[in-house]
């Protein structure tokens, strides 16, 4: 579900040099069109879907646009943000049917870089650098994990 700027919503972050979602994006994709001062997805085939520019935009311009096989026409996802959490409101193609909503904190006081996403699962024995990891050792022909080799292998 590709994002997308609603253009009625969106001032371009107030016309600065470069706007929120054009920081944020991990893949580059968001412009900001210096004629018209409003941020647009270059190219929405291409997202990531990480939603990072929905959740940082300050006037919630850029929302979230469903497949047409997965999220039927006339249902939404849309998100607002507080300076505490992220709401996220679920709303269905039927109207009849109230709308979901799911609230997520926002991680404060981590310096850029620092987050450490891991810190609430705790993994033992170094579990996530294991090179089983992937795959049980039966996977990887060898009790003990995966062989070593000092050249490549030829037929």
């Amino acid at each position: 579900m590709p994002s997308y700027v609603n253009a009625e919503k969106c001032d371009g972050c107030k016309a600065l040099d470069t706007t929120a979602c054009q920081h944020i994006c991990p893949n580059d994709l968001m412009v900001l069109n210096t004629e018209t001062t409003k941020a647009y997805n270059q190219e929405a085939a291409q997202c990531w879907e990480c939603y990072s520019c929905v959740k940082i935009c300050p006037t919630q311009a850029i929302e979230v646009r469903g497949y047409a096989d997965f999220v039927p026409l006339g249902a939404s996802v849309t998100a607002m943000r507080s300076t505490e959490d992220i709401l996220w409101t679920v709303q269905f193609r039927d109207k009849g049917i109230r709308p979901k909503r799911f609230k997520f904190p926002i991680r404060k006081g981590v310096a850029e870089g620092q987050a450490q996403a891991f810190d609430h699962y705790p993994t033992g024995d170094d579990d996530l650098k294991s090179p089983t990891l992937m795959c049980e050792p039966s996977g990887l022909n060898t009790e003990d994990g995966p062989v070593k080799m000092d050249k490549v292998p030829t037929l």
